[in-house]
């Protein structure tokens, strides 16, 4: 099973995230535009395990507070195009602790750095072959009260996300 570690927004969060989406293709812009329901912010991605409850396990040994993220600028990674958010300490804090709580119980997760993001565009192309245009960011923001374990296998039509379990904040 394809495992990834993610916060999952709110529906205030996810039209602002497609209102930006619709507004770049309105500018002329194509490309694998991630779907509504994918949308998400990956705290760590695990890939191939055969067993969610032991991830789940972990997850609730890493206890946290709510905290806020805010959506805060845009740019591209090669050939893909994300929304970034604002620094948040506690939420640098809680991956951290999280993917150490993984490491020390064996399972394995992607070691890159965590650059939060939110993926929007994959391949974007500008209509006449143009630079993408610069945009202004969506605006946007939401209390995490809740961290997801999700699974992901490929479908007909994309990638299908589906949450194998999660954990809440402490009140």
């Amino acid at each position: 099973m394809r495992l990834f570690i993610a916060i999952q927004f709110d529906p205030e969060l996810t039209y602002a995230l497609c209102n930006f989406q619709n507004n770049m293709r309105l500018s002329g812009v194509t490309g694998n535009f991630t779907k509504k329901e994918n949308l998400h912010l990956t705290l760590a991605f695990i890939g191939e395990y055969p067993s969610a409850d032991e991830i789940l396990d972990v997850m609730e040994d890493v206890t946290f507070d709510a905290f806020d993220i805010e959506i805060d600028g845009v740019g591209m990674f090669g050939d893909l195009f994300w929304v970034g958010l604002s620094k948040s300490d506690e939420l640098n804090n809680y991956v951290k602790r999280l993917r150490n709580a993984l490491a020390d119980n064996g399972i394995p997760f992607d070691k890159k750095g965590f650059k939060p993001h939110i993926t929007l565009v994959r391949k974007p192309v500008h209509k006449d072959g143009e630079k993408i245009p610069v945009y202004l960011p969506p605006r946007g923001k939401m209390t995490v009260t809740r961290i997801s374990l999700m699974s992901s296998k490929r479908g007909k039509d994309g990638m299908i996300y589906t949450e194998e379990g999660g954990i809440d904040c402490i009140y």
